[in-house]
């Protein structure tokens, strides 16, 4: 896919510069031989290579760099979400037990409720038979 898209740009741009120093003829001859030779070197020129060219090594090695910090970053990234996903799933534990344990607390109530109501009965049917009732 690349070799197909130099050429084609090598081919557009061998056009271009055959149009401006050649006129019409010059712009077909520049893009036919843009479009054979356009895919053998990075931009698409056939007089510019990595052998001609002393600054494509130096740009190869920032892209190198630049893709390599960008990639570091997102390893950052992707750390960093585990460590919101780990916190986040520790404050759900932590909400869950502490409404486990409300619900509990509300049960104990409940009963204790009911333990003195059947007290209150008691008493009430123990002074009906104590006052003679």
């Amino acid at each position: 896919m690349g070799n197909i898209l130099g050429s084609l740009i090598g081919g557009v741009t061998g056009g271009l510069t055959g149009l401006f120093e050649g006129g019409p003829a010059g712009a077909v001859a520049g893009g036919i031989n843009g479009l054979v030779n356009g895919g053998n070197d990075p931009s698409g020129l056939p007089n510019i290579s990595s052998s001609t060219d002393p600054t494509l090594p130096l740009t190869q090695a920032m892209d190198q760099a630049y893709e390599l910090e960008n990639l570091e970053l997102q390893g950052e990234e992707m750390r960093h979400q585990v460590a919101m996903q780990i916190q986040s799933q520790q404050f759900n534990d932590v909400q869950d037990e502490k409404a486990e344990q409300m619900r509990e607390m509300n049960t104990l109530r409940e009963v204790a409720m009911k333990q003195r109501e059947a007290d209150d009965k008691i008493v009430k049917e123990f002074i009906k038979t104590a006052g003679g009732e």
